[in-house]
């Protein structure tokens, strides 16, 4: 399973288009074959960064994510609603439990 999470700091005079795009590339992408989840969420201490938690079954799901026409609007888009550099995370999983609290 591939993990990804990516932390977006939002340009503020931006932040309804951009929040418009992520809920249309969530949209979509929850859509996807190969896609476990792919969810957005503002952060509750800077609502100007949105967090993106997505996983998917393989590298092969990954990669056809990456190539479709929804995630290459939002991609052409993001340079000029950041005020700041994206961080991204990959991280490769071989198991995952849920965990009871």
């Amino acid at each position: 399973m591939i993990v990804l999470h990516a932390t977006f700091p939002l340009d503020p005079s931006k932040r309804d288009e951009a929040l418009d795009l992520i809920e249309d590339v969530v949209e979509q992408s929850q859509a996807e074959d190969g896609i476990i989840d792919y969810r957005a969420a503002t952060d509750i201490s800077d609502p100007d960064t949105v967090r993106f938690f997505e996983q998917y079954e393989d590298n092969a799901a990954f990669e056809a994510h990456s190539q479709t026409n929804h995630f290459e609007v939002f991609e052409e888009a993001l340079p000029d609603l950041l005020a700041g550099e994206p961080e991204v995370l990959r991280f490769e999983v071989d198991s995952a439990s849920e965990l009871e609290l």
